[in-house]
């Protein structure tokens, strides 16, 4: 067994492919409209799906608004300069929680966004092994 994908649902479909694909680096796989369903899906990620976890994003036709609810937590990426990445980020208008750091009781340098529907995504400093 093995993990396929995480599904979110968004309420502006462009805006998010933009989001995961120009902001978070990732790569459009797949899309495909279900007009009976009346619903499209967006598949991205780092790499091809029949070796890595992907992202489902799925555009309800015509829905606008989700409520969070309070059972979801975050999407984690691993980034190779926090520093960089955080400073890139807000420079495009995507403010992270607070400034990189420690997580507390930890030496793992994390910090949050968030994604164009508010859905937290946590960005954890890669850590060097020797």
């Amino acid at each position: 067994m093995r993990i396929l994908h995480t599904m979110l649902r968004v309420t502006d479909l462009e805006v998010s492919k933009k989001f995961y694909t120009e902001i978070l680096g990732m790569t459009l796989l797949r899309e495909k409209e279900m007009p009976h369903g009346e619903f499209t899906l967006a598949f991205l990620g780092y790499g091809d799906e029949s070796d890595n976890a992907v992202l489902e994003l799925t555009y309800n036709w015509g829905v606008d608004n989700y409520e969070m609810g309070n059972a979801y937590g975050h999407i984690a990426l691993e980034v190779e300069d926090i520093y960089a990445t955080v400073e890139r980020l807000e420079a495009q208008g995507y403010k992270a929680s607070r400034p990189p750091g420690p997580m507390k009781g930890s030496d793992t340098v994390l910090t949050f966004i968030k994604d164009p529907d508010g859905y937290p995504i946590e960005l954890i400093h890669q850590k060097i092994s020797y």
